[in-house]
């Protein structure tokens, strides 16, 4: 490839959405003249409601975006404000208020976000542009060629066109930000299956959902305050599935099927009609409030086997990829953006060692090593967890050590600005080593609870905001840094905080189905961890239901 006129950046990011844009954002927040170019095929600007996931936000996202980033402006102003999670075991019924619902009666202290992603990333596209980013849109990338072996100092180089015209560059350092086109995934063989098979289907309707308008019951519309169900990330849940209703900045709503394909294969929704007919069968009170509005269709599209893990995300060669180009998960509990903010921190890092002439390839490894951890970690709320989600039982339980387990341990790590803080978090290994094996046996656990469950569905608000210890755990998010030792602290009581809940979980399943046991999380509680504090005084951490009347 020829290079002698070439322009030079400092880092060329591939692609400009999401991924690419906050990372090119971050750079210049970080770095005072740093030079970015971002490469995006797609014409700007985007569409409202534009023809993508990813809209719902939670808490490790949404203060990447409106504090570490800076932009709480727009968020405040051009997004919705989310009212939490919801969730509906609503299968095959229409009388939603009769039902169990999970989710919390007001709001927690710490924000997340609805997003609506045209929107956004029309307003990350101008703030790049105000920050001094250049941005290229209907850029596309023809040619990559990697600095070769051991030159430090080579330039990386691609060739891209807009127009019709063939542009050449050089970098130093490349990002792939392509999302599911990943170039340099495919360029490097980096592509690596996981064992989290599932399917999905989705579109907008161009008007708003307004789930609190679906029961004429005043004590139940009264359980929230405010009354804006309408607001949260609603999950409608059955065996093998969940549908979700997230409303948009715009006035549409998006509107997701994401389903197991053994017990629901893809090809029984891969088509609007189909997924309308899916819905009448499975969710006849989400088909009831679309039926009249199949006009106001504004996409569609579906995704098989849509999980997926990469060999390598960080490279000590000057490359990275971030965003769904690396790994992507599941939408459910909305980790993308978590997992957008954690790796474009870490290669904000990385930039940030070899601007000041530090050696990279072992810090490149061990914030792979780390991040694959957090992967792998998270991996575990979805694999094989599928079949329990139609279990009003379980799955209530399941939702509340989720959130404790990403608010305590992850959360803590982000929000405390621990993240590349290689020193304190080596320091934890065997603590944070210990909550991962808590994890994985508590999901084993609570398969094995939901295979004797009776499944009852009572109706009930199962209410997040009256557990006190839970929204201390949420408010905790919003403390000042600590210090080293009382990181380290913080960690270790949320050890203890786990154990507890997991005690809790096995009394309270043993107590419904006697014989039960505690499966492999017995050993673990039964395991002496020094260093410990002491059991936190608590009466009890799972749910006292609050009933709905007729």
């Amino acid at each position: 490839m020829t290079t002698a006129t070439a322009p030079q950046h400092d880092v060329v990011i591939m692609g400009g959405g999401l991924a690419g844009l906050t990372l090119a954002i971050q750079l210049k927040q970080r770095f005072e003249g740093i030079d970015v170019l971002v490469l995006e095929r797609r014409s700007h600007p985007l569409p409202h409601a534009a023809h993508k996931v990813g809209e719902s936000s939670v808490e490790i996202g949404a203060h990447y975006f409106d504090t570490v980033l800076g932009l709480k402006p727009h968020m405040h102003s051009g997004q919705l404000y989310k009212f939490g999670f919801r969730f509906f075991f609503s299968e095959g019924r229409r009388d939603i208020d009769q039902v169990t619902e999970i989710g919390a009666s007001r709001y927690l202290p710490i924000p997340s976000y609805q997003i609506d992603r045209g929107i956004f990333e029309n307003y990350l596209g101008e703030e790049a542009l105000r920050r001094g980013v250049r941005f290229v849109d209907n850029a596309m990338v023809r040619q990559i060629e990697l600095a070769e072996g051991e030159d430090t100092d080579g330039l990386h180089r691609l060739s891209w066109t807009q127009g019709g015209e063939t542009h050449r560059t050089q970098s130093r350092w490349l990002i792939d930000a392509c999302g599911r086109a990943g170039l340099l995934k495919r360029k490097l063989g980096l592509a690596e299956t996981n064992a989290h098979d599932v399917d999905a289907a989705w579109f907008r309707i161009g008007e708003r959902i307004d789930v609190d308008q679906w029961s004429d019951n005043e004590e139940w519309r009264a359980l929230c305050e405010p009354q804006a169900r309408w607001l949260s990330t609603n999950h409608m849940c059955g065996a093998g599935y969940w549908v979700w209703l997230i409303p948009l900045a715009s006035g549409s709503h998006s509107v997701g099927i994401v389903a197991d394909p053994k017990l629901h294969p893809l090809e029984t929704y891969n088509t609007f009609d189909k997924a309308m007919d899916w819905l009448k069968r499975w969710q006849p009170a989400v088909f009831d409030k679309l039926d009249d509005k199949r006009h106001l269709l504004q996409d569609f599209l579906f995704l098989r086997h849509f999980s997926h893990g990469c060999k390598q995300v960080f490279s000590g060669k000057r490359w990275a990829l971030t965003g769904e180009a690396g790994l992507f998960l599941d939408p459910f509990y909305s980790p993308g953006s978590d997992f957008i903010a954690m790796s474009n921190t870490y290669i904000t890092d990385l930039i940030a060692h070899d601007r000041a002439g530090d050696p990279l390839e072992a810090r490149a490894q061990l914030y792979d090593q780390l991040y694959h951890s957090f992967y792998e970690s998270t991996l575990a709320l979805y694999q094989d967890q599928y079949p329990l989600f139609g279990d009003p039982e379980v799955l209530p339980v399941k939702v509340i050590w989720d959130y404790t387990y990403y608010w305590s341990v992850l959360s803590q790590i982000f929000f405390q600005e621990r993240l590349t803080d290689l020193t304190v978090l080596g320091s934890l290994k065997n603590e944070l080593v210990h909550c991962q094996k808590l994890n994985i046996a508590a999901q084993h656990f609570m398969r094995e609870w939901s295979g004797v469950s009776a499944k009852r569905n009572p109706a009930v608000m199962l209410d997040h905001a009256a557990l006190p210890w839970f929204v201390e755990l949420n408010q905790s998010m919003k403390d000042k840094r600590d210090d080293d030792d009382a990181f380290r602290r913080r960690i270790r009581s949320a050890v203890v905080l786990l154990r507890q809940l997991a005690g809790e979980m096995v009394e309270r399943a043993n107590q419904d189905y006697p014989g039960l046991g505690s499966g492999e999380l017995g050993p673990l509680l039964a395991l002496e961890i020094p260093g410990l504090p002491e059991n936190r005084a608590q009466t009890t951490m799972l749910f006292t239901p609050t009933p709905v009347l007729a």
